[in-house]
């Protein structure tokens, strides 16, 4: 691990250095491989997860491609995630400061407020869905008149109330700061665990077995109806994690050794993932056993508990996963980033705050209403944008410097990583170029039925792997013969 030279001048006070934005010295890097695997166990253990299976059954697969689909796409991300992760556990930095490396200093703002836009987003889905747990186990408790007040905007008042406490809370949580997101993903992560196996128990025992949703068979079979859906939603679920692909260095630049964040994330992300989605297919299929149709939304099932003490853990529990997953994945990441744009203005609590703001702003409730517009057009559009920014930073970083960075000049004006007036052309040109490939196809929900570019449909089902792909052989191309290798 590296860290700045103590004898070296100090960093200089300008508009690109601020407390939140320095590296870490290695001495407060002391995150292990159980924190890097509680951080993933928390994030994985929550409501979008659990329904990923869902949508996937919704369009046509039966439970075993679905949950190999999802088990492939964690696989497939991982290894991007692990490769972006080094240089903050080497360097003690975040993802936008490593950007500039590639991007340059001021360049860096395009890759971080991109990925900044879709943790804001995140954060909304993510309050959406805390917020209607709140709304329906309180409802549970409180009974009908809870559920059925006057409606607000498509909703009735008390679901708003329920949204905005939610919010607040998480809110209060982020004030706390990095190291308070530790401790709590520490024992939030066996929490989820168990109230979701309880969740399992309980169903299982009013069925007396799972019910015959694991005997259905798949709508598209294994022939060229199956693989039509399998790519498209393959790269969605990538999409989904695409997000932590980039900026996971906002976390392993806490982490005490090489070792400890690849064996955490190793052994967090596609085990819990795939684990996750075998007990939601075994939990709905117990639902229908019981009540007749299968109910894919925890929440609506814990809803139909009798037990006030039973619902009120599920109540705990909604909130809890809610809480672990939106902080680490949405929160932590655009505050870095906002605060990249202006260090002067903004520290990390700021950027947090304003995160919080924008993604209730963004009318979240409509992202997610249609499974097929959630995963092709917003999980794969955001995998496949996302997706050039991975191929840029892996190709920078491990093709042409070979890991070697130069952490001072990260922060200086004029130094090595300043290229035109604070611009790399290079690496912005292979992100618009992997991006128009990634995206330009996209058709359906609010793209045209043929695409936004006719002629690039075809790679649309392909997003993330083109996008990725385009962009980091392009990026490679275009700087060799510059003498970047050696800085």
């Amino acid at each position: 691990m590296v860290e700045l030279d103590p004898a070296a001048p100090e960093l200089p006070a300008n508009g690109f250095t601020n407390d939140d934005l320095r590296p870490v010295p290695v001495a407060r890097r002391t995150w292990t491989t159980y924190n890097f695997l509680a951080l993933w166990v928390g994030m994985a253990h929550n409501i979008p997860s659990w329904t990923l299976a869902s949508g996937l059954v919704a369009l046509g697969m039966d439970w075993k491609q679905a949950v190999l689909t999802i088990a492939l796409a964690n696989l497939v991300v991982l290894v991007p995630m692990l490769l972006t992760g080094h240089a903050g556990t080497k360097y003690g930095i975040p993802f936008p400061v490593f950007a500039r490396a590639s991007f340059g200093l001021r360049g860096a703002n395009l890759p971080a407020l991109l990925r900044a836009a879709v943790a804001c987003a995140w954060f909304g889905i993510q309050t959406w869905i805390g917020g209607e747990g709140i709304f329906l186990l309180v409802g549970k408790l409180l009974g009908e008149s809870w559920r059925t007040a006057a409606e607000f905007g498509g909703h009735p008042w008390t679901q708003w109330l329920s949204f905005l406490l939610f919010w607040l809370v998480e809110m209060a949580v982020i004030a706390r700061g990095m190291e308070a997101l530790r401790r709590f993903e520490n024992w939030a992560a066996p929490f989820v665990i168990v109230g979701a196996l309880a969740l399992l128990a309980w169903i299982t025992v009013k069925a007396g077995g799972f019910g015959p949703l694991l005997d259905q068979p798949s709508r598209l079979g294994w022939d060229g109806d199956f693989w039509k859906v399998f790519f498209p939603a393959l790269m969605g679920m990538i999409g989904f994690w695409s997000t932590l692909a980039l900026n996971i260095p906002d976390f392993t630049r806490f982490g005490g050794s090489q070792r400890a964040q690849i064996r955490g994330q190793a052994l967090g992300l596609p085990t819990t993932m795939t684990l996750f989605a075998l007990l939601s297919v075994l939990v709905t299929s117990g639902s229908q056993a019981v009540y007749g149709e299968p109910i894919w939304d925890p929440i609506a099932l814990a809803a139909k508990m009798e037990s006030p003490v039973g619902i009120l853990f599920a109540l705990l529990t909604v909130l809890v996963a809610t809480l672990s997953v939106n902080i680490a994945a949405n929160v932590v990441s655009p505050a870095y980033d906002l605060a990249n744009l202006l260090p002067r203005l903004v520290d990390f609590r700021t950027g947090a705050l304003i995160t919080g703001v924008v993604g209730i702003a963004l009318f979240p409730w409509k992202l997610i209403a249609d499974p097929h517009v959630y995963i092709f057009t917003w999980l794969g559009t955001v995998g496949g944008l996302l997706g050039t920014v991975a191929g840029v930073l892996i190709a920078d970083y491990w093709l042409l410097r070979r890991t070697r960075l130069l952490p001072a000049e990260l922060y200086r004006p004029n130094g090595a990583y300043w290229y035109t007036a604070g611009w790399n052309w290079r690496a912005v040109t292979a992100l618009l170029v992997g991006g128009l490939l990634a995206v330009g196809g996209s058709h359906g929900g609010p793209f045209p039925a043929d695409g936004l570019v006719p002629l690039l449909k075809p790679l649309a089902d392909y997003g993330w792997a083109v996008g990725f792909g385009a962009s980091l052989v392009l990026h490679a191309a275009l700087s060799r013969g510059t003498g970047r290798r050696r800085r």
